[in-house]
């Protein structure tokens, strides 16, 4: 029986493949003769959170920019930031300090913009007119005086201290002298035996000479042991006369240089009436009562002769965040944000010995410090890849406090050196990334939506309007001034418009990810100026993205190549049973192709399963799973319900070694079922793609353009003959910007593009044959496709279970 023939189908005209930027809407002919305007474009949801983010004041109101790559985050920022001008809190400076309690917790002190390095500055000069001053004030009048008679008391004592000891010892035949041990010389008790001094070791050899007897040698010992205990007596009283005289000399110098400390501190104290500079001055002065020997010259009692250390370092500020010059909010961009970049740093120094040390005058401030009161934008990518970013940028951000530590002492790597007084902070992150990553982050960190309570999603696309493309211009123009590039002329604007609209992959919008434009308006200006011209046209901006599209294609010329030579097989014309060419896209980076695909399918008895091949070998992504599982339901809707399904069938991509993921092809894997089951061939000289749901409706699809121009690349490579083109859904003709040449192409009818909504429009069309209507008995005509196709599941139904002999089918007679 004879198939009835399909209508004609409608067919896309040439002016519905493309939409064509008119040059003639830009009112200048080159971008020299307009003057550029900085704003952003196309980021109006973005610029809303960003401005709550960055206006509201309250903790946690951090921001975190989504959004592809190329859409010139970290440039927008900069220029939000700007546009808003939001207003900014008071800026301090900061210093740590000694702490002459604890060195080990130097002390923060926190100045009004500015006034750190003044006050460094006034207590250095303090210092060095201490310097000069208190050494003179101890040297002169009449501080020499009263010096002399402190010590002529001291010597008084210390001389009948030791006068009266050596009158007791005399009357003994004992006297004071001094021995040598090891080159140094201690005081002893001797014996005086014929007028010469005898050490009490030695009385032995004066027994054995009977210059004296045994029982004067045993009175001499006794004696001997008696006064030793004296002595030390004798001693200790000397050493605290000593100490008294250390303190009242040490009082006297301070009684002589009160007034001078005081007078020279009473103007720091007044220039600086906040209460943890007047405290630290306070113990700076009790230091420098302290430490009076350092002043007059001399090294501080407790140190060696072989330190040359600075010893007024510890009246050193050290200023990590100096605000002097800073006139608006700051706005610290972080290419590199490791965690001493980030959180400051304390240097070590080596004593030469293998110690290593530190002080205050060591700790380092970092790009959350510096941007306090203001705003720190950071890679999210890159701050994670960096060890002990994140747990420390969120303790900053959950208590407001920065403890600037050792990077090794803040993973626990290395002991502590010093623990530094934290740094109240209020600095707004901002944290750039992508929606990967801040998805990860809100499902698995706990206080992630505490500290990030602002999301600012960058599209990656536009709607195209007269605005839109006026905005389009003023980029280009921005580009040509900022990085001096040959002039654009209309044209050549326009067709980067078009390119615009391109790669956003709809006619109707225009991409966002400005970074692509600008390299092809760049690459676009190196050929005008290569080529000698004085300006960039369109012709230029072409040669640019064919450039580009070179450089980036060598697989698809390696592909091509193979489909040429009939290595991959792929049939453009003629007709076959079950065997269709499916279309899919292959990107490499920004650049992508189409590439057709022989898809196929073969049925044999069996009770309805249909085997996805690819998935069996492991191949096979889940939404292509997806995709074959609709099939199965949309058979089982369309021919199950009165017929069972009483067929296997398998479809598979031949020739394909690599994954495959995407539902894509689901009406070519339909269409050459129904073609296997029908016996109905199908037209090789058409490619399908599209998705499917299981009422048989086509489903719009991606890269309709690459696939498009990747199958009429093959068929005009074989030379067209008018019987080519390709099927997709209808809700992709609005994403259309096709080459001209198969623009072209479709004018003088040598390639079709079939928009369709069903699948029995594409089964009509790949076939020619009419796919067939449901009757009122609830089967299709049976010269119809679909009717061959319930034939021939009828004709499985019985071979599985035939009839049993001699059953008659019971009618029903209607009254």
């Amino acid at each position: 029986m004879a198939i009835l023939k399909a209508g004609k189908h409608i067919e896309l005209k040439p002016e519905g493949l493309k939409w064509i930027c008119d040059p003639e809407i830009f009112e200048d002919e080159t971008t020299d003769k307009s003057k550029p305007l900085d704003e952003i474009v196309g980021q109006e949801r973005a610029m809303k959170a960003i401005k709550m983010g960055v206006e509201i004041k309250s903790p946690g109101y951090n921001i975190f920019i989504t959004g592809l790559s190329g859409t010139g985050k970290f440039t927008t920022v900069r220029k939000v930031l700007k546009t808003i001008s939001p207003s900014c809190p008071t800026l301090n400076d900061y210093a740590y300090v000694n702490n002459f309690t604890d060195h080990d917790r130097p002390l923060l002190l926190t100045f009004p913009a500015g006034l750190a390095a003044k006050f460094s500055k006034d207590l250095s000069n303090s210092i060095k007119y201490l310097r000069e001053n208190i050494p003179q004030l101890l040297e002169n009048e009449p501080f020499i005086t009263r010096r002399q008679k402190i010590l002529n008391e001291f010597q008084s004592k210390q001389r009948k201290l030791m006068t009266d000891f050596e009158k007791k010892l005399k009357k003994d035949k004992l006297t004071l002298g001094q021995v040598k041990v090891d080159e140094i010389a201690r005081p002893e008790i001797l014996a005086i035996i014929d007028d010469e001094p005898v050490m009490i070791q030695q009385i032995d050899e004066y027994v054995k000479s009977k210059k004296i007897t045994e029982k004067e040698a045993e009175k001499l010992t006794e004696k001997y042991s008696a006064y030793l205990d004296e002595l030390k007596i004798v001693f200790k009283t000397g050493y605290k006369l000593s100490q008294e005289y250390q303190e009242k000399v040490l009082k006297l110098e301070q009684s002589a240089v009160n007034d001078l400390i005081t007078v020279t501190f009473d103007e720091l104290r007044k220039d600086y009436k906040s209460g943890e500079v007047s405290n630290y001055l306070a113990d700076v002065i009790n230091h420098i009562f302290d430490s009076l020997e350092i002043f007059k010259g001399n090294k501080p009692a407790k140190v060696s002769e072989n330190d040359h250390s600075d010893f007024f370092k510890v009246y050193e500020v050290n200023i990590v965040l100096d605000n002097k010059s800073t006139k608006e909010c700051p706005v610290i961009i972080e290419t590199t944000p490791t965690y001493s970049n980030l959180f400051g740093t304390i240097e070590k120094y080596t004593d030469g010995s293998g110690g290593w040390y530190a002080d205050f005058s060591r700790i380092r401030s970092g790009s959350v410090l510096r941007a306090n009161g203001g705003y720190l934008v950071i890679n999210a990518m890159d701050a994670f890849s960096e060890p002990g970013v994140w747990k420390s940028l969120k303790r900053v951000l959950l208590y407001g406090k920065l403890e600037i530590q050792d990077f090794g002492n803040a993973l626990q790597f290395l002991p502590s050196v010093l623990k530094p007084e934290p740094i109240a902070v209020n600095t707004k992150i901002i944290m750039i990334g992508n929606n990967k990553i801040y998805s990860m982050l809100f499902g698995y960190e706990d206080d992630f939506n505490k500290i990030f309570k602002i999301k600012a999603e960058f599209d990656y696309e536009m709607k195209k309007s007269e605005n839109a493309i006026r905005q389009y211009s003023n980029v280009i123009r921005n580009l040509v001034e900022k990085e001096d590039l040959i002039k654009f002329d209309k044209t050549a604007i326009a067709r980067l418009v078009e390119l615009g609209a391109r790669y956003a992959g709809e006619k109707n919008k225009l991409t966002t990810r400005f970074a692509y434009i600008a390299d092809l308006a760049r690459e676009a200006s190196f050929i005008a100026k290569d080529d000698g011209e004085k300006s960039v046209s369109a012709y230029h901006v072409n040669e640019a993205d064919k450039s580009a599209k070179e450089r980036y294609g060598l697989y698809e010329t390696k592909s091509l190549e193979m489909i040429h030579e009939d290595v991959i097989m792929i049939d453009t014309e003629g007709s076959r049973v079950g065997q269709i060419n499916g279309l899919a896209v292959y990107a490499n980076g920004f650049f992508a192709f189409g590439k057709p695909t022989r898809i196929t399918a073969s049925v044999s008895l069996g009770n309805g399963n249909i085997i996805n091949v690819e998935r069996e070998s492991g191949l096979s992504g889940n939404s292509h799973n997806k995709g074959m599982l609709i099939i199965t339901g949309y058979f089982r809707e369309k021919f199950g319900q009165k017929i069972p399904l009483s067929f296997n069938a398998s479809i598979v991509f031949e020739q394909g070694y690599g994954n495959i993921d995407g539902d894509s092809a689901s009406v070519a894997e339909i269409c050459a079922l129904i073609s296997s089951l029908s016996g109905v061939p199908i037209k090789q000289s058409i490619a399908v793609t599209g998705s499917l749901n299981q009422k048989g409706d086509v489903q719009p699809i991606g890269g309709v353009n690459e696939k498009i121009e990747g199958f009429f690349e093959i068929c005009k490579a074989r030379k067209l003959n008018k019987n080519q083109g390709v099927i997709i859904p209808v809700q992709n003709v609005k994403d259309l910007m096709l080459k001209d040449d198969v623009v072209e192409a479709v004018r003088k009818k040598e390639f079709h593009i079939y928009p369709v909504i069903t699948v029995d429009e594409a089964i009509e069309v790949l076939t020619g044959k009419n796919a067939g209507k449901l009757t009122q008995s609830g089967h299709y005509q049976l010269n119809t496709i679909y009717g061959q196709v319930e034939k021939k599941l009828k004709e499985m139904k019985n071979i599985i279970k035939p009839p049993a002999p001699g059953r008659k089918r019971k009618i029903t007679k209607k009254k």
